[in-house]
């Protein structure tokens, strides 16, 4: 019975309707297009854009000429249904960003939940996103991140999101405007402190691409000393907050930790006193970090 409930709730795409196709674009240099994008754009019957004049002069430079529809965030929720019609007409529609992955920080949500509520396939290309690209190159841990987009505007709610990410321990990543740049950065500093690591990564793909890391404290000064380095499309890729240590291990596990240390490795000892004590490796490595190893 359950399983047959289950199989009420989801509803497979209609071979007979049109394809939604989430095509990424450039975010800077105009080589970073795939073939597969270009042969995209020109198979489709319509290209849904956030804006029509930018994507115009992308597909002009590859001359490649289609019907474009606005799309963007003041419009996207009541005009999701009018494109859903046309892809149930048999249309095959692009759908674009000014620059990058669509719905990464810009539009295209609500139509994309919209085809797949209405049975319309949806196909995703690969491509150009700043996040990505920015995190590759930050020396900074990848294996695990959280895309935070653009903070709020206003200070309180900056301050209020930047504080329920405070203790995260995955790498941050963030979008930011020139305009709002060291403000946010001055947030940053009040909230996580002078010494957190962040990399900026600006103008990414473009002429002038730079990525400079520092603590967060020398990081503001070395923006402030240039006004140069604040021009640009940015990506912050902010360092992890360290893990949080319980200070409750035991004292025999702790006892026990010194004196394998004496003949082994931290590493091994700390893991070994997990295993007898019932007590959590990290804990116990960090433990040994700051009272052993200093």
């Amino acid at each position: 019975m359950q399983n047959q409930n289950l199989e009420k709730n989801i509803i497979l795409p209609n071979e007979n309707y049109g394809v939604l196709y989430i095509v990424p674009t450039p975010i800077g240099n105009l080589e970073d297009i795939t073939q597969r994008a270009l042969h995209c754009f020109e198979s489709v019957d319509l290209i849904a854009a956030e804006d029509t004049r930018h994507s115009g002069l992308l597909l002009s430079h590859y001359g490649i000429k289609k019907p474009f529809f606005a799309l963007h965030d003041h419009n996207e929720q009541q005009r999701a249904s009018h494109l859903v019609e046309k892809l149930h007409q048999g249309r095959n529609i692009a759908l674009i960003s000014d620059a990058g992955t669509p719905l990464i920080s810009d539009p295209g949500f609500h139509l994309v939940r919209a085809c797949r509520q209405a049975g319309v396939k949806v196909v995703p290309l690969p491509g150009a996103c700043a996040a990505i690209t920015a995190l590759s190159a930050a020396g900074v841990a990848s294996n695990r991140f959280c895309f935070e987009g653009f903070l709020p505007a206003k200070n309180k709610g900056r301050l209020d999101c930047l504080n329920a990410v405070k203790n995260e321990t995955r790498t941050l990543i963030f979008y930011e405007s020139p305009h709002r740049i060291l403000v946010t950065l001055e947030a940053m500093l009040a909230v996580f402190g002078a010494s957190r690591y962040v990399v900026l990564a600006r103008e990414i793909t473009k002429t002038w691409e730079s990525i400079q890391g520092a603590p967060l404290g020398e990081l503001v000064a070395w923006l402030q000393e240039d006004p140069q380095r604040i021009k640009g499309e940015m990506v912050l890729i902010v360092e992890g907050a360290a893990e949080q240590v319980s200070q409750e291990l035991s004292e025999q596990a702790t006892q026990a930790l010194a004196r394998l240390c004496q003949e082994l490795p931290l590493k091994k000892a700390a893991a070994l006193c997990a295993d007898i004590f019932g007590e959590k490796k990290n804990a116990l490595y960090q433990w040994g970090l700051e009272n052993i190893q200093k």
